[in-house]
């Protein structure tokens, strides 16, 4: 046994977003740079969570910070391809949530790369100071929530 986690699929995933590559997205070797897949994450994340009414750019009086970013690669992406992000919540704290992403190239159901994102919640006007998840990010995340195995 290797140790390294299986890829997943689209079905080990709870909510999905479709991002279209951009011809400004390949690189010299003619695939999608790595820098791009950290964007999509980044996109997902915030994406969920302004579709669930957890964050107002403008008003939220939380934040969450990014303390944590990680991405495995499988397969190459690249322009004109569209990619649908597939998110999990692969843990639920007090003040932190990670996000588990899939990066689908087209229609397929085995993911060309998967990622994570941690949030620290803390409060906006000090960005230093924790505090709980918001309410309604604990009940949109707890959807994202794998069933036990």
């Amino acid at each position: 046994m290797s140790g390294k986690a299986p890829i997943g699929t689209r079905a080990d995933y709870r909510w999905f977003t479709e991002i279209p590559t951009r011809w400004m997205d390949n690189d010299v070797y003619g695939h999608v740079n790595n820098v791009t897949y950290y964007s999509w994450i980044d996109t997902a994340v915030a994406q969920f969570l302004i579709a669930n009414e957890v964050l107002d750019l403008g008003s939220s009086t939380e934040v969450g910070l990014v303390v944590e970013t990680q991405c495995r690669y499988f397969a190459p992406i690249a322009f004109p391809d569209i990619v649908t992000l597939g998110v999990r919540c692969g843990r639920l704290g007090t003040s932190s949530i990670r996000y588990e992403l899939g990066i689908f190239r087209n229609t397929e159901e085995r993911a060309s790369a998967e990622g994570h994102f941690i949030h620290v919640y803390v409060a906006r006007d000090e960005q230093t100071r924790t505090v709980p998840l918001p309410a309604r990010l604990r009940e949109a995340a707890t959807r994202l929530l794998l069933p036990p195995p």
